[in-house]
């Protein structure tokens, strides 16, 4: 007669199994889903182009605007910038993962390309307003957040003044949009100080997350 196997012999083939199983997936691609935000002057922008610069192995989400351009950014780099009614077509067809009214004007995150690097297994980091990252939240429970902010209250509305992109109207209310938005870091998974000239140290945070995150036992895939 054959040898029928006992309970404990399927139990044991079954347990060899599923740590086979759980080795394999030690190897395959981990993509994870970053959101960087924070309020405006704490540098998201040099936190991400010096991110471009040392690692080409992320995918950095270019957010569609409505905004003018400024005379230092690039269309498709810093921006998609776009007219009203091209962004109107983009909501009409569902074309954005989310979208919102920043200080009048429209910023949205397009997903056609977020979908495509995520199934290629690269990380996907997209900068998005405090706002924004609420959707996102919703949307995508298992996002990584990201508070990015200055070290006080008074470096941020000094970083701000410095810039001089506003009138002073303008300015006014960014300050204090900003001053609620910090309000608002109890929302996200993780915050880290982006301190007077120390960028380098700022970039080296936000790559731990995520490594970090993509080695958690309870990793889940991101699905759009």
């Amino acid at each position: 007669m054959s040898h029928q196997p006992t309970t404990a012999e399927r139990h044991l083939a079954d347990t060899e199994s599923d740590i086979d199983a759980f080795y394999r997936t030690l190897e395959e691609p981990r993509p994870v889903l970053v959101v960087l935000s924070g309020p405006s002057g704490v540098g998201k922008d040099a936190t991400l182009q010096l991110m471009k610069e040392q690692d080409a192995s992320f995918y950095f989400v270019v957010t569609a605007t409505t905004r003018a351009r400024r005379p230092n950014e690039v269309d498709g780099v810093d921006y998609h910038f776009i007219s009203m009614s091209e962004f109107a077509e983009m909501i009409e067809n569902k074309e954005l993962l989310e979208y919102a009214v920043v200080y009048g004007d429209y910023k949205g995150i397009p997903k056609k390309h977020v979908r495509q690097a995520l199934a290629s297994g690269k990380d996907v980091i997209m900068r998005i307003d405090v706002q924004g990252a609420a959707t996102i939240r919703k949307l995508v429970p298992n996002a990584v957040t990201i508070f990015l902010t200055s070290e006080s209250e008074g470096e941020l509305v000094r970083r701000l003044q410095e810039r001089k992109t506003e009138d002073p109207g303008k300015l006014k209310m960014r300050i204090a949009t900003a001053r609620q938005e910090l309000k608002r870091v109890v929302e996200f998974d993780y915050v880290v100080v982006n301190r007077m000239d120390q960028l380098q140290e700022t970039a080296e945070q936000v790559r731990s997350i995520i490594c970090a995150e993509k080695r958690r036992v309870d990793w889940k895939p991101v699905k759009i």
